[in-house]
C-alpha cells in the first residue's frame, strides 16, 4: 500500500495597483471591495487627489456631523475618524466589505492606500478604475485632500 501523499497548491494572489487620481470615491471603493472579494490584494495611490461630488459646504456639512458622534460618557473612547485622505479611503473600503466575516476582515487586510505614489510604485503601472472617471460629473465637486486638510491634516 502506497500513500498518496496530498499537495496543496498555493494561489499567489494577484496585485493590482489603482491610481485614484480623479476617480470619484464612492465608485471607487465599490471596485476596489470587489477585487479584494475576488482575493487579489490592492494598493490605491494618490488617495488624495479622489474626488467626492457635491457643493463643498454640504460635503463638508456632512463630515462635520459624523465627526460629532461619540460617546457621551467618555469621548476619548471613540469612535475615531481618519484624518489622514489614505485612511479615509481605506475607511471607505471597510464600509462596503463584510467586516464581521473572517473572509471580509481578510479582504481588508490585503488593501494599502497611499498619499502619493511611493518609491517601490512609482515603476509599476498603474490602473485606472473602469467606472469612477469623475470627468463625465456635471456637479461640483471636493477632493478627498481639501477634505482632510479641512479637519486638520498637515501634508
Amino acid at each position: 500500500m502506497s500513500k498518496e501523499v496530498k499537495r496543496e497548491v498555493q494561489i499567489t494572489q494577484s496585485k493590482i495597483n489603482i491610481d485614484a487620481t480623479n476617480a470619484i470615491l464612492g465608485r471607487l471603493c465599490t471596485e476596489v471591495a470587489k477585487y479584494l472579494k475576488e482575493g487579489h490584494a490592492v494598493n490605491i495611490v494618490n488617495c488624495e487627489k479622489a474626488v467626492i461630488s457635491g457643493k463643498k459646504h454640504s460635503v463638508l456639512r456632512e463630515y462635520r456631523d459624523m465627526h460629532k458622534k461619540h460617546t457621551h460618557t467618555n469621548p476619548r473612547r471613540g469612535p475615531f475618524h481618519p484624518k489622514r485622505p489614505d485612511r479615509l479611503v481605506r475607511k471607505t473600503v471597510r464600509g462596503m466589505l463584510p467586516w464581521k466575516k473572517s473572509s471580509g476582515r481578510a479582504a481588508y487586510h490585503r488593501l494599502l492606500t497611499f498619499i502619493g505614489v511611493p518609491d517601490e510604485l512609482s515603476k509599476v503601472e498603474l490602473v485606472k478604475p473602469r467606472y469612477a472617471d469623475s470627468s463625465k460629473l456635471d456637479c461640483k465637486r471636493i477632493t478627498v485632500g481639501e477634505l482632510c486638510r479641512e479637519f486638520g491634516w498637515q501634508e
